[in-house]
């Protein structure tokens, strides 16, 4: 069972609610220099040259002041927690700029994928939390891409994990 803040449950509840739900995500692979941030919510001004949104938000071990989440246009699904299903989620952006798309087309294998849902009033408060997906795959065209995240799919685990040898599997060697 998840333990969400009374005032996310009560946002959650509500017919109409002044919260707004920020869903951060965090793209880490060893090509990129730095892991990618991008929030869904524009909170706070980053800068005036170029006009940049973003949230300030301690998530993960950044830093507020120095690593923002950087907004894009974007709309999200949060991994559900179904018992005979894998946790998927996905995410479109919309208008990606330059910058981030050359990033993203830069990974050459799967890439790990942090996924937290925060208040915009309490940005380092998470309320549900994703860790360690996998990019899946990246889809589209100049005016959006679609990402799929998933867990590391089960086909690509190694079997058998361990070597049949006779002093690991004596059994197998009568």
């Amino acid at each position: 069972m998840r333990r969400v803040s009374l005032n996310a449950r009560r946002a959650f509840d509500a017919e109409l609610s002044d919260q707004v739900e920020v869903a951060l995500f965090r793209f880490e692979h060893s090509a990129l220099a730095a892991p990618v941030l991008l929030s869904t919510d524009p909170t706070v001004r980053l800068g005036t040259d170029p006009l940049t949104y973003g949230t300030r938000s301690a998530w993960m071990g950044a830093d507020p002041a120095t690593e923002p989440y950087l907004f894009v246009l974007a709309s999200a699904e949060i991994p559900g927690d179904q018992e005979d299903a894998p946790a998927a989620g996905g995410l479109v952006l919309e208008n990606v700029t330059n910058d981030i798309a050359t990033q993203l087309r830069a990974i050459g294998t799967r890439a790990t994928v942090h996924m937290a849902v925060v208040l915009a009033a309490t940005p380092d408060v998470v309320e549900v939390e994703f860790r360690n997906l996998k990019l899946i795959s990246a889809e589209g065209d100049a005016s959006e891409v679609s990402l799929a995240i998933s867990r590391q799919p089960i086909e690509e685990e190694y079997a058998p994990m361990d070597r049949m040898t006779r002093d690991r599997f004596p059994g197998l060697h009568r």
